[in-house]
C-alpha cells in the first residue's frame, strides 16, 4: 500500500449511492483499490478548494470496517466522513431529513455465554462534534444510529424506539464510527431516510463480483429470491426508506 496524506475521505457504502455519486460526477478518474473504486474530486472547504477522496466502501459492517481501517491506513486523514441514506422510523423522523449521527449503537449482536448489553456497549460510539459550529451551513437532525447487517424489521421498531429511543437505522455507520474513534480520526456520519418505496436494481460495478457474495440482507424490504428476479447481489444497492 502506497501511504499518503489526504486530510478529508468520504466513503460512500451501497452501490445504488455510489453510481448516483458517479452520475453527478462523471468526468472523474476512478481508481482501484482491494475494498473499492475512489477517486479524487475538488470540494470548496472554507472558501478553498481542497481535494477530497472519494471511497467506495461497500455494504454491510464487514466490509465498511475494512474500508473505514483501509483509508484511515494509506490516507491518514483529519476527517472521515460517511455519506448515505438509511431506514427512517415513520412518525419519529420525515423522509428526506438529513441525519447527523451524535452516537451509533450496533444492535444485532447475539450473546448467550455472557452479557448481551455488555457486548453490544462494546460497540457503542459517542462521535464527537465538539469541532462543528452550532448552526450548520445544512440543516440536519442530531441523533443516535443504530447499526445491524439487516434490513430494518417492521415488528422490531417498537422495540429499538424503547430500547435505545432510536429513530432511524442503516448498515454500516456503527462500524464506521467505531473504527475511526478506534484510530482517534473524526468521523462525521449523514444519512437520510430515503425518500420512496422504489426498489432499485444496481448495475454490477467493475470490482463488484469480488467484494459483494451472494446472501440474504433481511426481511423488510427483501422478497425471497424467485427465478428471473433480482438476486440478492443485484440488490446490494437497496436501502429501506422509513418503516412503520
Amino acid at each position: 500500500m502506497n501511504k499518503s496524506s489526504s486530510r478529508f475521505v468520504v466513503i460512500i457504502s451501497a452501490d445504488i449511492e455510489w453510481q448516483a455519486l458517479r452520475s453527478i460526477l462523471p468526468e472523474v478518474r476512478e481508481q482501484s483499490s482491494p475494498l473499492g473504486e475512489w477517486f479524487v474530486h475538488e470540494v470548496a472547504v472554507g472558501g478553498r478548494p481542497e481535494p477530497v477522496i472519494f471511497f467506495h466502501g461497500g455494504w454491510g459492517k464487514i466490509a465498511a470496517a475494512a474500508s473505514a481501517q483501509y483509508v484511515i491506513d494509506r490516507w491518514a486523514p483529519e476527517l472521515l466522513v460517511n455519506l448515505g441514506t438509511c431506514g427512517g422510523f415513520a412518525g419519529d423522523i420525515e423522509k428526506g431529513t438529513i441525519i447527523l449521527a451524535e452516537r451509533t449503537i450496533v444492535y444485532d449482536i447475539i450473546e448467550q455465554m455472557a452479557d448481551s448489553e455488555a457486548a453490544i456497549a462494546h460497540y457503542n460510539t459517542e462521535l464527537d462534534l465538539s469541532w462543528l459550529p452550532e448552526a450548520c451551513p445544512q440543516d440536519v437532525h442530531r441523533c443516535l444510529l443504530v447499526s445491524a447487517d439487516r434490513d430494518l424489521v417492521a415488528e422490531e421498531i417498537p422495540r429499538l424506539r424503547e430500547r435505545y429511543g432510536a429513530v432511524a437505522g442503516d448498515w454500516e455507520s456503527g462500524a464506521i464510527a467505531w473504527v475511526a474513534a478506534r484510530n482517534g480520526i473524526r468521523s462525521a456520519l449523514k444519512r437520510a431516510p430515503a425518500p420512496s418505496q422504489r426498489r432499485y436494481a444496481r448495475r454490477p460495478s467493475r470490482r463488484g463480483a469480488r467484494r459483494h457474495q451472494p446472501g440474504r440482507r433481511g426481511r423488510a424490504c427483501r422478497p425471497a429470491h424467485k427465478p428471473g428476479s433480482p438476486t440478492a447481489r443485484e440488490r446490494s444497492g437497496q436501502r429501506c426508506q422509513v418503516a412503520p
